[in-house]
């Protein structure tokens, strides 16, 4: 990092003239051949950026300077966040940067603080999440991978699916059932485990459009040590709670239906479809069903920016968002016609445009950290208070 970076109180900053800093960052450093990239790249593209970001002390905002970050107030990592993905920056192994590492920051041990987080500023550790296996996924405390002690270490036997870029990562941290006596949410413990050890498969899953992001990982008399465990033994569930919250809050990001929109314009203009009626009133309205996500995102940004928590609510948000992208990419692939059934970059009229890719990738939006289905049932039951 640095020492500019390190010493510079980014918080004396007004939030407009940061963005305006964080916005000439982002166009002089992101490469101009990673942004608004329709996939997520591998370790190996992406390694030199995030390198980049360290190295000039802007890789994490929201971590206090002590441990490496920029110490943003609230309101400000929202500032960084949205100038990020203005830039149409790619997504990096972020795992250690947005979950563990804050995680390790709040409730890890001094000498787990010393050992991982400089790996993860330095890259030498780049992580994925173990959560979902086979018949655990939106219902995650069923799950069934075993962590039994043997002296001053967990020997692990299971498995985790649709683990994104575990074939990039060195490190894991998982949920293990550590206690099949009690009830199932009171049975967990959070680990975290090298991947670079005998015992850990990794087996890439090929999405619907040839793409090679998530994963299968199995865990054969994998060995972590004790030492290795967040909060105390069979307290996972609670650990883990807190980064599902996390993971919520940015899925209802706006960002994805604000780049699908984009690229539905770009189609429209290119493919003479603005000369439509019928279809100039869908765009509308999609238009103004992303402005409406984009609106109530802001909502929970100010919530953020004055120092609030989000409750049950914050479901609502993921619905939103990933429901609204769906729709926008389904009006791409319809206004394309033939066009919208090709995998890949086609030729629109002199522009290329990757049409089928961000349909297929919305599909899954609504799965996963929790499906539409089950964070109505969170809505119904804690915000409705409507019966079980």
């Amino acid at each position: 990092m640095s020492e500019t970076a390190q010493q510079r109180d980014w918080n004396a900053l007004s939030d407009e003239e940061f963005r305006r800093v964080a916005r000439e960052f982002f166009d002089a450093h992101v490469p101009q051949h990673l942004r608004y990239l329709s996939r997520r790249p591998r370790w190996a593209e992406v390694k030199e950026w995030y390198l980049t970001m360290s190295h000039h002390g802007w890789l994490v905002p929201a971590w206090p300077k002590e441990w490496g970050g920029m110490g943003l107030s609230q309101s400000k990592v929202l500032v960084y966040l949205e100038e990020l993905e203005r830039s149409g920056a790619p997504r990096v192994m972020d795992q250690g940067l947005m979950n563990i590492g804050p995680l390790l920051i709040a409730r890890g041990t001094d000498e787990q603080r010393q050992r991982f987080l400089p790996k993860i500023l330095s890259g030498e550790h780049t992580w994925c999440q173990g959560y979902s296996e086979p018949n655990a996924g939106s219902d995650l405390a069923s799950l069934r991978t075993e962590a039994r002690i043997e002296g001053d270490e967990f020997v692990i036997n299971g498995s985790k699916i649709w683990t994104s870029v575990a074939f990039d990562a060195t490190h894991m941290f998982a949920l293990v059932r550590t206690d099949k006596t009690v009830k199932k949410q009171a049975g967990i413990s959070f680990v975290m485990i090298d991947m670079r050890q005998p015992g850990v498969t990794v087996r890439p899953i090929r999405n619907i459009a040839g793409h090679e992001e998530l994963c299968e990982v199995f865990l054969d008399d994998v060995r972590t040590p004790v030492a290795n465990m967040v909060g105390g033994l069979n307290e996972g569930w609670n650990v883990a709670k807190a980064l599902l919250g996390f993971e919520r809050i940015w899925s209802g990001s706006p960002r994805q239906s604000m780049l699908a929109l984009l690229r539905l314009k770009m189609l429209a203009k290119a493919s003479g479809k603005m000369d439509d009626p019928v279809f100039v009133d869908k765009l509308a309205q999609v238009t103004m069903d992303v402005l409406d996500a984009a609106s109530a995102y802001e909502r929970f940004a100010q919530i953020m920016r004055t120092g609030g928590s989000f409750g049950f609510e914050v479901s609502m948000l993921k619905i939103w968002a990933t429901e609204t992208c769906q729709r926008v990419t389904e009006l791409m692939v319809e206004a394309a016609g033939d066009l919208g059934g090709l995998i890949g970059d086609v030729d629109v009229e002199g522009e290329s445009l990757d049409i089928l890719y961000p349909f297929l990738e919305c599909r899954a939006f609504t799965i996963y950290g929790g499906s539409s289905q089950v964070q109505r049932n969170i809505l119904a039951k804690n915000v409705l208070d409507l019966p079980s």
